[in-house]
């Protein structure tokens, strides 16, 4: 039964300056995309122009890092799909010496400071001679990619009751048809969810793509360039906005899939 009882004035004034806290800098990105004055942040601002837009858009230093950044983000993604669902069902179905072990390293990337991993992975490169490429990039956003759908998916795995399995299994089917028609029906949801996560941190990644990237720029290494050599200060808050909007998407995406997890088949089993 919920209670109709209304919290109390000093709560709510809390809630809505905490909210104000967080979002007004934010709004202040968007106000600063359409300023007219460029070399400076001005407030209020002289006054508003949407030319910004276009002088962003053609900028090919700003579609070279996006391409990079949706590269890089799309692969790591595909990635932590793969290893990140196969290690949770191996943790959440079957039981083996060092189990724990192995699930508490799996989280133990997105656990440590960037900045440790980030040094981390330079030195591991530098002593096995790996330039740094593409790829050096994604190995380094496929650690913490990986934490990101692995916990989605060990979660909504044990969840899902074992009997399901075992009665595919017991009426003929193998195990694609059985993954096909009973476990990615279950897990589905969550593998989305954890996908989009997965996008949306590896999109935005600064501190380990510092250590990572060489001479590349992903968009927010280009961003954090442009803002200690400024050049069109509105071009760089235009390209945040749209960070902000690529990223929010994705996890506001991610949390309505996952809400209802608890009605998976068979987890009142």
């Amino acid at each position: 039964m919920q209670s109709d009882t209304k919290a109390p004035l000093a709560l709510k004034l809390s809630a809505i300056g905490g909210l104000v806290f967080l979002l007004a800098p934010i709004a202040l990105i968007f106000l600063y995309a359409f300023t007219t004055e460029e070399k400076s942040y001005q407030f209020p601002p002289p006054g508003l122009t949407t030319k910004w837009l276009g002088v962003t858009l053609g900028r090919g230093d700003v579609w070279q890092a996006l391409g990079l950044s949706l590269k890089v983000a799309a692969i790591s993604t595909t990635i932590a799909l793969v290893l990140g669902t196969l290690t949770a069902a191996a943790v959440a179905r079957s039981r083996f010496f060092g189990r724990e072990a192995i699930s508490l390293l799996v989280i133990l990337p997105i656990a440590l400071p960037g900045i440790i991993t980030g040094i981390s992975l330079r030195s591991a490169f530098a002593l096995l001679d790996i330039p740094f490429s593409t790829w050096t990039i994604v190995l380094g956003h496929a650690t913490f990619c990986i934490v990101v759908v692995y916990n989605n998916a060990v979660a909504r795995f044990r969840r899902t009751s074992g009997a399901l399995i075992d009665a595919a299994m017991d009426l003929g089917a193998d195990g694609v048809q059985t993954f096909r028609l009973v476990i990615l029906p279950n897990i589905g949801t969550a593998l989305l969810a954890g996908g989009m996560l997965a996008f949306a941190l590896s999109f935005d990644e600064v501190i380990v793509t510092t250590f990572t990237a060489g001479n590349q720029s992903t968009l927010p290494i280009w961003m954090l360039e442009e803002l200690v050599r400024p050049r069109q200060r509105p071009v760089t808050n235009v390209v945040a906005m749209a960070v902000v909007l690529v990223t929010v998407l994705p996890i506001l995406a991610a949390y309505y899939l996952t809400k209802d997890g608890e009605n998976t088949a068979g987890s009142e089993k």
